[in-house]
């Protein structure tokens, strides 16, 4: 960035759109879709399930809409302005098989901020993190949204 540069501002949070990406029971999906309707109240929260169970859960913490399986990951992250979820949203074959290749390479390759949550399963290691509670990250990932839209 040159001198005198601004980095433009997010458009105003009632048009954010936030995509929320979980599979298996959806449990940690949940948790940060009812953390980011607390944060951010006025976003488009989108609930994006590898599988039916995880969307289901999701929607009923308050997403505003829902979809499950591959297409529905690709469609949601090309316009995304925040994509949250698990870090094994990056890495293929990772949830036990429920995060594809395409699905993958649509998370990594979104122009949206990420929020990866450290969960730490599925041979997925992030070193140099503390250890935290499904529920602290979730807590900590809606702060970090927060901060972002100061």
């Amino acid at each position: 960035m040159r001198n005198g540069d601004t980095v433009q501002p997010y458009r105003k949070v009632f048009d954010m759109k936030v995509v929320v990406i979980d599979g298996q029971g959806g449990r940690l999906g949940q948790l940060v879709v009812e953390e980011v309707k607390k944060a951010a109240p006025g976003c488009r929260l989108y609930a994006i399930g590898t599988n039916s169970t995880a969307t289901t859960v999701m929607l009923k913490a308050g997403a505003d809409y829902g979809a499950t399986g591959e297409n529905p990951v690709i469609v949601a992250c090309r316009d995304a302005d925040v994509i949250m979820g698990p870090i094994g949203i990056i890495a293929a074959d990772s949830l036990l098989g429920e995060i594809t290749p395409a699905m993958a390479a649509a998370v990594g390759g979104s122009r949206a901020v990420k929020f990866l949550l450290p969960v730490s399963q599925c041979n997925n290691r992030v070193v140099g993190v503390r250890e935290m509670s499904m529920s602290e990250m979730a807590v900590s990932a809606a702060e970090s949204l927060k901060e972002l839209l100061r």
